[in-house]
């Protein structure tokens, strides 16, 4: 394989608020003069050799802004419905008794199966077996069960999984000695769990963002042979507007920069950034990788196998119809490939269907979205993960190579209204009131440029912003890493 270089697109440094001493004539070393009839060929315009550089425009995509007042955004997700405990402990001395482990939250029940339900148990090795609880201690976690094929539980594992499918009580059993919340199982009064719906609440804050750019008066009265241009459409000839209008754009790719990359200070003793005062905030990355899934080393090239594990790990989540993929580009090329070869039906099957029917509409490698099983997926790629100045520029082991993402709004319980509203995904809270909206704010101080309101020869551009993401439901959305 051969060597491209540059590597990386060749990062250089921001253009310089001065213009280079090399555009211009110099008439003071004796060399040159006004009569001198060959001047330089200059062109005009810059040459925009990285086409749009801005980064912003993902979370636009996907979500929504919405404004906020507290220091701290809260909110409640739904637990699962059904009853289920993984890594039991099948008691081989006592093979009639399963123990599910502790309570990870302190306050919630260790137990909640009651007498008469009936559930089937599960062992790493395949092996099943269904059965009636007879007695169940939700202290110790200890459910004693009556197997309805076998004796007891010897033929399973030491490690087993169990889940709730209903329940079976005698007929004609006496209830008369029951006490409230009790009932008569088998003629043995046992006491019945009652279930109180819980939930996991996550919470964020939003952190400051600041930026300023200063230019002198005197700079700002230096024109230049050389006409400016940026992705905004600031055009002159004045050096500044440039700087200043990069300043800007800077900025806003920051607010989403730091919505996706944020990470909470972790406490510690050292000379980190919490025991200097900073507190962070959650990012799009650090909320799927502690609540979501994390795929390391995805090869659809190989085939459709490993995309088929994250559709069967879907299954077990929230199953959203609708998903976006934002990729890099080599993991897009990983999936063009991978559909390629569906198409071609190497797994067994045509898939043809999706481009209507055309095999020359699928030889076209550029997909912008498939179904697979129940699944729509739109596929897109992300400049972020590519551009050589920010995740572009990481390879190899860990490196972010795409994200999924779940179409639509979840339902959330609102503390505030006191009701459940539906929200985005994925969205963005900013601070502000009915006085002060800091979603995105700019002010020039100086004495120049406009400004008077301090006597300081220059103009100050300021820019602000305070905000945070809220990932809501990340059990439904994918990290893609390398390896």
């Amino acid at each position: 394989m051969g060597v491209l270089t540059p590597q990386f697109g060749a990062i250089v440094p921001a253009p310089n608020q001065q213009l280079l001493a090399s555009n211009y004539l110099s008439f003071t070393d004796g060399t040159n003069d006004f009569a001198q009839q060959y001047l330089p060929e200059i062109y005009e315009q810059e040459v925009e050799r990285y086409g749009n550089r801005t980064l912003s425009g993902f979370l636009r995509m996907v979500g929504a802004e919405m404004p906020l007042t507290s220091d701290q955004v809260v909110w409640s997700e739904q637990n699962r419905l059904h009853i289920a405990y993984d890594n039991c402990v099948n008691d081989q001395a006592n093979p009639s008794i399963i123990t599910v482990p502790a309570a990870t939250s302190p306050g919630v029940t260790r137990n909640v199966i009651s007498p008469g339900q009936t559930i089937v148990v599960l062992d790493d090795s395949g092996n099943e077996a269904k059965c009636v609880v007879v007695a169940s201690n939700t202290t110790s976690g200890a459910v004693t069960v009556a197997p309805y094929l076998t004796t007891d539980l010897s033929g399973l594992g030491t490690s087993v999984k169990i889940f709730v499918y209903g329940s079976e009580f005698v007929k004609g059993a006496s209830t008369s000695n029951a006490g409230a919340g009790a009932l008569a199982l088998n003629n043995t009064v046992q006491p019945q769990v009652t279930i109180t719906p819980a939930f996991q609440q996550y919470n964020n804050s939003p952190i400051i963002i600041r930026n300023v750019y200063t230019i002198n008066g005197s700079d700002m009265a230096q024109i230049g042979w050389v006409e400016v241009a940026t992705e905004d459409g600031t055009t002159g000839y004045l050096w500044y507007l440039k700087a200043e209008s990069e300043t800007r754009l800077r900025f806003e790719d920051y607010l989403e920069m730091v919505c996706v990359e944020g990470e909470i200070a972790a406490a510690s003793a050292g000379n980190n950034a919490a025991a200097s005062g900073f507190k962070g905030t959650e990012g799009l990355f650090a909320a799927i990788s502690s609540r979501g899934n994390v795929e390391v080393g995805f090869a659809g090239a190989s085939g459709i196998d490993d995309f088929d594990q994250i559709l069967k790990n879907l299954d077990t989540q929230g199953a959203i119809e609708e998903n976006m993929l934002f990729l890099q580009r080599s993991t897009a090329l990983e999936f063009d490939n991978m559909l390629a070869n569906v198409s071609y039906g190497a797994q067994g099957g045509t898939a043809y269907g999706l481009f209507e029917n055309s095999e020359e509409m699928a030889l076209n490698l550029g997909f912008s979205g498939f179904r697979r099983g129940s699944y729509d997926f739109y596929k897109t790629d992300w400049k972020y993960l590519n551009d050589a100045s920010t995740r572009g520029a990481v390879t190899g082991i860990q490196s972010i190579e795409g994200v999924l993402i779940p179409a639509g709004t979840s339902t959330v319980y609102d503390q505030i209204l006191g009701t459940n509203i539906r929200r985005p995904f994925l969205h963005v809270r900013y601070r502000a009131s009915q006085t002060e909206d800091r979603r995105m704010k700019s002010w020039l101080t100086g004495s120049a440029g406009g400004a008077y309101t301090s006597n300081l020869d220059a103009m100050e551009v300021n820019f602000l912003s305070e905000r945070c993401l809220v990932t809501q439901a990340a059990n439904n959305f994918v990290l893609f890493k390398g390896i």
